[in-house]
């Protein structure tokens, strides 16, 4: 199998997957909770919520309290999460008493305010966590593989991984830009924690494939760093595989029968897990071939 040889295909198919989503971010953006920007929310649940009119219903009911509404949705057959621009317990009474006159015995699983400030510093923090996390990842690869021998360096090994590393990123944000922008799914701290989940994940498996790669530097000469790194590749593909094809029967799981409120932090998951290993695999270590051809044929050695 000559993953090396095709290295370009394979740079091509994460070109098309990482455009749309990218076109996505530039045009949509993200669709953020209020987390981020600040607000309230408010959950409830009520048997009568099976009825097909009920978001209308509960829509008039803030319209008439004139509050700023930010969306209504569905977080079960019986349950709908409302969310609005901040409000204090006056008004969260309020709507609790007319949601009761309209419905009946209402059952208020969840309220929570945050404000502006707070949503922006929490904003400021995750890509705060993003930036560090990439930072230290690339000091530490720089350090292990400090001793690489020729004709790598343990900077290419760094910085090939941080693109796989950002590989991953895009395609995760990406996708979920468009399911922003098409279905309403909103980003949330539980969404950071899943970037920060698939940035450790995607590089554990790298430095996996990128250590064997070293390990074969060490003890074969006379062999073309392209061979090498393609049978290191192919040495390590099993153990990939098969530790990301258990993680994501775990997500599945999870998916399937998990509650509503981390339905799509295990869809960020399963989503950056797969890119992961695909960037593992077809990306990081293809990156040092590609770089260790374009060193030999400028002269220059980095």
């Amino acid at each position: 199998m000559n993953i090396i040889g095709k290295k370009n295909l394979y740079f091509i198919i994460s070109l098309l997957v990482i455009i749309p989503g990218t076109l996505s971010l530039l045009f949509y953006g993200l669709k953020l909770s209020i987390d981020f920007t600040g607000g309230s929310r408010l959950e409830v649940q009520n048997s009568e919520f099976r009825i097909q009119n009920s978001e209308t219903r509960i829509k008039k009911i803030l319209k008439e309290q004139n509050l700023v509404l930010e969306s209504v949705g569905k977080s079960g057959t019986d349950t709908y999460i409302v969310q609005t621009k901040p409000i204090d317990q006056n008004a969260h009474q309020k709507i609790i008493s007319q949601l009761k006159k309209e419905f009946g015995e209402i059952k208020e699983i969840s309220f929570e305010t945050i404000g502006p400030t707070v949503g922006n510093e929490t904003t400021l923090n995750a890509f705060k966590s993003v930036l560090y996390a990439s930072v230290l990842i690339i000091l530490y690869i720089a350090w292990s593989f400090r001793s690489v021998p020729k004709p790598a360096s343990s900077i290419r090994f760094g910085i090939c991984a941080i693109i796989a590393l950002l590989h991953d990123v895009l395609v995760l944000v990406g996708v979920f830009s468009i399911l922003g922008h098409f279905f309403g799914v909103e980003v949330d701290s539980l969404f950071v924690t899943a970037v920060l989940t698939v940035i450790g994940f995607s590089v554990h498996d790298t430095i996996v494939v990128f250590d064997r790669i070293r390990e074969n530097l060490k003890r074969t000469s006379g062999v073309s760093f392209a061979k090498i790194t393609n049978d290191s590749i192919l040495q390590t593909l099993g153990r990939s595989l098969n530790t990301s094809l258990t993680v994501l029967i775990v997500l599945f799981t999870l998916l399937l029968f998990g509650g509503e409120s981390t339905k799509w932090f295990v869809v960020a998951l399963l989503v950056g897990i797969t890119s992961g290993t695909y960037s593992s695999i077809f990306n990081a270590a293809p990156l040092l071939v590609l770089w260790d051809e374009f060193s030999r044929h400028s002269g220059k050695r980095v």
